[in-house]
């Protein structure tokens, strides 16, 4: 999911059955509308208008994550930048290129923290130098090298809290 860095995302009120859809979705993607249903209280049509209005608001999407180790992406690394000027057309920018997986603007240290996958240190190197350190506005790049993936989620549905 790309969001648009200039424009602020839009709240959406989530209920119980909300919640528990996207949560069951996050065990199982893949479930079916009758399982999901099921789980919820709800008829499978009813259970079905309600990832589809999830969906088409952007609260959610169901995709396919890949351990990058097993495709080939062995060099993963966040990678700090401190920017002049408009921060939302750096991380614009930022966004359109294809290594990089997460762009976020944020507070701190740094202006944004970005998330890149590579094949290898080579490639990674020629991101960083031809490509990212020649975004108009970025000042400079700190790059912190994965040496091992600990955790990986996108389970937050515990987050959410009731109500």
């Amino acid at each position: 999911m790309t969001a648009d860095p200039a424009r602020p995302p839009s709240r959406t009120r989530l209920d119980a059955i909300d919640r528990a859809l996207i949560a069951e979705l996050q065990t199982d993607g893949r479930a079916s509308y009758a399982a999901l249903a099921k789980v919820v209280g709800l008829s499978e049509a009813a259970a079905r208008q309600r990832v589809q209005r999830l969906l088409a608001g952007g609260v959610m999407q169901v995709v396919a994550v890949t351990d990058p180790l097993t495709v080939d992406l062995a060099r993963q690394a966040m990678i700090g930048v401190k920017a002049d000027g408009d921060t939302r057309e750096v991380a614009r920018l930022l966004a359109e290129l294809p290594q990089v997986d997460y762009v976020v603007l944020c507070g701190g240290t740094f202006d944004i923290l970005c998330e890149v996958t590579c094949e290898d240190d080579e490639q990674l190197l020629t991101l960083l130098n031809d490509s990212i350190r020649l975004v108009p506005g970025i000042r400079s790049t700190e790059t912190f090298i994965y040496l091992k993936l600990v955790k990986q989620t996108y389970a937050w549905s515990g987050a959410l809290g009731s109500g």
